[in-house]
């Protein structure tokens, strides 16, 4: 799978600790920055992310922001883009079924590397479930963005 991954400076660790991750998994990663721990906006890194995921360069998205919540609003402006900020493993796994969420994103503040490789685990690897309820409440989503 080709993840497309992005962060501010408050996520840089994580980020780039679960980009080593996905490379031992065996996943391309297309890191889209940010490169370290000076400061950064996160619109920036969203944007970048999103793009990458519509455009079809990446299957899926990882962002990372202090608390998660500024990142994933950016990428959510892109319509098409259904970015999850998820704080557990249920979480990460309704994201996908219910939502077809194809972008995860988490609060480094609140987040530690061990919970963040597992939801990221979960949400790599569930598919959506293809339910008629949640694909009307997915077309209804996406009807309402542009």
């Amino acid at each position: 799978m080709r993840v497309a991954i992005g962060s501010d400076h408050a996520g840089f660790v994580l980020k780039d600790e679960l980009r080593v991750e996905l490379q031992k998994w065996g996943h391309t990663v297309l890191d889209m920055g940010c490169a370290g721990t000076d400061s950064a906006d996160y619109p920036d890194y969203a944007h970048l992310v999103a793009a990458a995921v519509l455009d079809g360069r990446a299957d899926r998205g990882l962002l990372v922001c202090s608390t998660g919540i500024g990142i994933s609003i950016a990428a959510n402006r892109h319509a098409g883009i259904r970015c999850a900020l998820c704080h557990n493993c249920d979480s990460a796994y309704r994201a996908r079924t219910h939502n077809d969420a194809n972008v995860i994103a988490f609060g480094a503040r609140y987040t530690t590397f061990l919970d963040a490789r597992a939801m990221l685990q979960v949400f790599l690897g569930t598919h959506f479930s293809g339910e008629e309820r949640h694909r009307r409440r997915i077309d209804h989503i996406e009807s309402c963005s542009g």
